[in-house]
């Protein structure tokens, strides 16, 4: 039950917190230049996406796969990309129709998964689901460090995460029949 890919995926819980503390609490951290929150911001995201390649190339790699990672991880990722889109929402950085039609998404097709696995159906992570993943990540690291060309990339990952969520209706539909 406890392996690295678990405490991995825990540790991107812990961070997501902190991350939204940095991009939306400004007035704690009094003299700081706001460039610094977003730096300390931005790494803690850069780390927390580390976590998140790592504790499933060992999960998958070390033969360390286990159902509590198969609820952490997905739960971990689900509160770091909340986390961030959220704060930079709240600092005037990301549209509100973008990140209301990922998160509509991302909760939709949480409740599908959780769905089709009462059922019987798997319906695994595809190659556009790990896309929409690192399109998020992107658009979210452009973002907190207030890059051009980040409101761009916001609206790419929407497309991909909507095209993805298709993607698992189309398979839960297939394993439903």
């Amino acid at each position: 039950m406890i392996n690295l890919p678990n405490i991995l995926a825990f540790i991107r819980i812990l961070i997501a917190p902190l991350m939204y503390l940095f991009l939306v609490n400004r007035d704690l951290f009094e003299g700081v230049h706001p460039s610094w929150l977003n730096y300390f911001a931005a790494l803690l995201f850069v780390i927390a996406s580390i976590t998140d390649f790592f504790d499933g190339y060992i999960a998958r790699n070390w033969n360390q796969i286990t159902k509590l990672g198969a609820i952490l991880d997905p739960l971990a990722d689900k509160m770091l990309t909340l986390a961030a889109f959220l704060g930079l929402m709240y600092i005037g950085r990301a549209n509100p129709w973008a990140i209301y039609l990922i998160m509509t998404r991302e909760f939709f097709i949480t409740g599908l998964r959780v769905a089709a696995v009462g059922e019987g159906i798997s319906i695994a992570a595809s190659f556009l689901g790990k896309l929409k993943t690192v399109s998020q990540m992107f658009a979210i690291g452009f973002l907190i460090m207030n890059w051009p060309g980040g409101e761009i990339l916001l609206w790419i990952a929407v497309a991909i995460t909507l095209y993805s969520g298709f993607e698992y209706i189309r398979g839960y539909i297939k394993g439903v029949k």
